[in-house]
């Protein structure tokens, strides 16, 4: 009786000893999978991030640059427009 149980206990272990076994070389198996497919998509990612970043910088400078061009008379208008102001109260209704 007591042979029957021992083996059968001791085929249980191994049991659950090969599926682990199994189940972390899935896992491992997987995991590569995911990091190959992660640095694939990784480079299009990076890439796509440093051209609209150039892009932004780009479009800054030029911002910039009007901004420059034009600030002077800005200012003018804006120093024209506050000191030379003609109020007028309002009329009533």
């Amino acid at each position: 009786m007591e042979m029957p149980r021992e083996f059968r206990t001791k085929r249980v272990r191994e049991a659950r000893d090969e599926a682990r076994k199994e189940i972390d070389e899935y896992k491992a198996q997987k995991e590569a999978e995911f990091k190959k497919f992660e640095a694939e998509h990784t480079q299009g990612n990076k890439a796509a991030e440093e051209e609209a970043s150039r892009e932004a910088e780009a479009k800054i400078q030029e911002i910039k640059a009007a901004g420059k061009k034009s600030q002077d008379k800005v200012v003018k208008d804006l120093l024209t427009a506050v000191l030379s102001a003609n109020p007028v109260p309002p009329s009533k209704a």
